[in-house]
């Protein structure tokens, strides 16, 4: 697997339309991605003194971030109103491979500040509602 570029992980939404068309959410400089799965622990008097698992149980989601510039485009007004809105919405999380995360996420947490003397940034956190796809290309 080769290195891939952090400037070609991007952050999509879609339109909402029935044939839906995603685009960049612009000014974005960092990104990032987790995966989080709760474990249920069933360890008991059998176990022999080690934790024990219980597969494919639990709550599994995907949480997602970005800062960046505003540089006030539509999608990033569009990312503003569903914050205020709290309003679940159709992203793709795409790496420079082609590989995909995508699904229905809500926008938990948005931020913009500036200072006198430098650009308008802005933050979001992304959390995810049901299943997420991944495809790998």
């Amino acid at each position: 697997m080769a290195a891939e570029k952090g400037r070609a992980f991007l952050i999509k939404r879609g339109d909402g339309a029935t044939s839906e068309t995603f685009t960049t959410i612009a000014g974005l400089r960092s990104t990032g991605l987790t995966i989080n799965n709760e474990m249920v622990d069933i360890t008991n008097k059998d176990s022999a003194g080690f934790r024990t698992l219980l597969a494919d149980a639990g709550v599994s989601s995907v949480s997602v971030s970005g800062s960046g510039v505003f540089t006030d485009t539509a999608t990033e007004i569009l990312v503003q109103t569903s914050a205020i809105d709290m309003t679940l919405d159709n992203y793709e999380i795409i790496f420079e491979s082609g590989d995909k995360f995508s699904g229905p996420y809500q926008v938990t947490s948005y931020e913009r500040s500036g200072e006198h003397n430098g650009e308008v940034a802005y933050s979001l956190t992304l959390e995810s509602s049901g299943t997420i796809t991944f495809t790998a290309v």
